[in-house]
């Protein structure tokens, strides 16, 4: 099939359904939200009981936040947009490049959750904010170019500012639009997560787009 002619991509792809999807029908989707989902809170462990062990450590959950999901629109969602630009960025960057974009993308979406918010104690979970940075750097290989250079700035750098301004742009509406910052089992949309995911792509694009025609 064309949608899975990409090894990550289909990989991660069907990982995360497994994964997401035994947690939904087992009814385990809460226990796992609370001790593999990213909260911000356990960045800095204050405010969290001492009593309390986590079965994920806390470095290690803006990986695993990914392959919990709260319900099967929140999957499908998801890995529709995952497959959809994933199987283009990887027949760009590679398979390596995809793998290492998802993961820093899925870390810098938790840096730009907890941003929004350090002392909350609410899990975020979900995929979206790694695919946030895979989205990024398939707007930015294959989005039409049509910004210019403004003086000394060259218009490729226009165009780039252009794009995670209009990201940007869009997370905060919908923030204005009654979205909070934080995405429980059925909860809002993890905005900081988004932005945080789609200016690592955006940032991660051009030199792992090197990288691979370096080691070709």
């Amino acid at each position: 099939m064309q949608f899975f002619a990409t090894r990550a991509t289909a990989i991660i792809t069907i990982v995360t359904v497994i994964v997401s999807g035994f947690l939904v029908l087992s009814g385990s989707l809460g226990y796992w939200a609370v001790n593999a989902g990213f909260i911000p809170l356990r960045m800095t462990d204050l405010g969290i009981p001492s009593e309390h062990m986590f079965v994920v450590p806390a470095w290690a959950t803006p990986l695993t936040a990914t392959l919990i999901h709260g319900g099967w629109a929140h999957i499908v969602l998801n890995l529709v947009m995952l497959v959809y630009c994933g199987q283009f960025v990887e027949k760009a960057l590679g398979t390596v490049g995809l793998v290492v974009l998802y993961v820093l993308g899925a870390y810098a979406a938790a840096a730009g959750h907890w941003a929004f918010g350090p002392d909350s104690t609410a899990p975020m979970i979900g995929a979206s904010g790694a695919i946030s940075a895979v989205v990024g750097a398939y707007a930015l290989l294959y989005g039409e170019r049509r910004a210019q250079a403004i003086g000394p700035v060259p218009a490729g750098v226009v165009h780039v500012v252009w794009l995670a301004a209009a990201w940007i742009g869009i997370q905060l509406l919908m923030g204005l639009a009654g979205f909070g910052a934080s995405v429980g089992a059925s909860g809002p949309i993890a905005i900081g997560a988004h932005i945080g995911g789609f200016l690592a792509g955006l940032v991660l694009a051009r030199p792992l787009l090197l990288w691979h025609y370096r080691a070709a």
